[in-house]
């Protein structure tokens, strides 16, 4: 976002924005919307998939991570399907399969049937996301790209709140079946909508053909960009920020507050809005920040790093049974700050990149966050089995991660910034120097 002022002139061969995008745009960001729904969904009913399927915390952190496992999978293969099909194609089957995976988690009889469906609805979900920043690509002006892309994030962690507050309702309401059934019309209703109303871009601002190029192009594609220290830089920024709030909303957070906390399943889910809230508007903070002053980038995500770990220390280690309330508020506050600021990762990939090599390089650094909630699911699953329920030990493995993290990060931020200042000469020679 840093790159980009809303004052900056229509470049040519922009689209033309105006209410007609807006209106596309929005049906596309609906089905992202849903996706997030079906996503979370399963972070609300953690401790009712345990007693339905009669699995242990190991197997039941093997829901979200085959989930988030072939979400992960499917960043770079996406990309190269949405420039090659198109928006409307791929989000068509996105849709199909996050619809099916959540209506077969919803009449699931065994463990082994709901962990397929899961597996389905995480291949919908990865669909979804690239495919909704590249609709608003085609359909606004470059200079409204920050914008659009801050506005889908914000839509996302709608549909996580949505999650917390009407899926945890329904469950407890009318049951399983009837909760996640009822839930999956969402994408029938989507589905309608985008086959009536989306189109990929506007009339006569067609994309250039993309070639197939074959498998060789992709690997050298893959190479470039992992060269570049900036996308690594990236992608360890996006890991250590990202997976403290994704563990905590997508499985564990609920059993830990019920559970390790002894709070009522209303007053845990009153946390995890707090979660989204927190979200939501350190989002907007933080994307200003970073958009007016580009040197923020490391300080925000090393201060978020640090402030998740002291307050997680501080309620892991609190001497009575139970952390007070306003720690646990402070708690969710704080990992409400680890989104925005895993966003931050891309600020470091996008300048170390050319465009050709734009989705390889955001690939590669979105992956580095859901590999850090996998490793982390997967370990507090572990070990709360393995100490019999002690949540201090098993959510101690966020520190572990969180240090490796760090160390990658600040090992490689001298060398990001050497070849960023590198790339920022050479552009302004480039911009001076114009040949006659």
């Amino acid at each position: 976002m840093s790159s980009y002022r809303s004052t900056a002139p229509a470049l040519p061969g922009d689209p033309p924005g105006g209410w007609r995008a807006v209106t596309v745009w929005s049906v596309g960001v609906s089905v992202y919307f849903v996706a997030v729904i079906f996503r979370t969904s399963l972070g609300v009913a953690g401790l009712d998939a345990a007693d339905r399927f009669h699995v242990n915390a190991s197997a039941l952190s093997t829901f979200s991570i085959l989930q988030l496992l072939v979400y992960a999978g499917m960043q770079i293969p996406v990309g190269l399907m949405v420039d090659r099909l198109g928006t409307k194609k791929v989000l068509t089957l996105g849709v199909v399969l996050f619809t099916i995976g959540q209506l077969g988690f919803a009449l699931s009889p065994s463990y082994g049937t709901a962990l397929a469906s899961r597996a389905l609805l995480g291949c919908g979900d990865a669909m979804t996301f690239i495919s909704v920043l590249r609709l608003g690509t085609r359909w606004f002006p470059a200079r409204r790209g920050p914008l659009v892309a801050q506005l889908a994030g914000l839509v996302g962690m709608a549909g996580n709140l949505v999650s917390t507050l009407v899926i945890a309702r329904l469950l407890h309401g009318v049951g399983w079946t009837a909760a996640f059934a009822g839930s999956s019309l969402a994408g029938v209703v989507v589905l309608v909508l985008m086959l009536a109303f989306l189109k990929d871009h506007p009339e006569g601002h067609e994309p250039e053909p993309f070639p197939h190029r074959g498998a060789a192009y992709v690997r050298r594609q893959i190479v470039a960009s992992w060269r570049e220290p900036g996308t690594r830089l990236g992608l360890w920024v996006h890991f250590t920020t990202q997976f403290p709030a994704m563990v905590f909303l997508l499985l564990w957070g609920l059993p830990f507050l019920v559970e390790a906390q002894g709070l009522s399943r209303a007053a845990a889910g009153e946390l995890l809005t707090l979660v989204v809230l927190s979200n939501m508007l350190i989002g907007l903070v933080y994307g200003q920040v970073v958009a007016r002053h580009h040197a923020a980038r490391l300080p925000l995500a090393l201060g978020t790093v640090l402030s998740t770990a002291v307050v997680w220390a501080a309620v892991l280690a609190w001497p009575a049974d139970h952390a007070p309330a306003w720690l646990l508020t402070v708690l969710c506050a704080v990992l409400g700050a680890c989104g925005p600021a895993s966003m931050i990762g891309f600020d470091f990939a996008r300048p170390a990149n050319p465009p050709e090599r734009q989705g390889t390089a955001s690939g590669i650094t979105n992956m580095g966050g859901f590999v850090a909630s996998m490793t982390t699911l997967l370990a507090v699953g572990v070990l709360l089995d393995a100490t019999g329920g002690d949540y201090s030990v098993a959510f101690s493995a966020v520190f572990v991660l969180q240090a490796l993290g760090l160390t990658q990060i600040l090992r490689l931020r001298g060398q990001a910034a050497r070849r960023e200042r590198e790339r920022l000469v050479a552009s302004r020679v480039e911009t001076v120097h114009v040949p006659v």
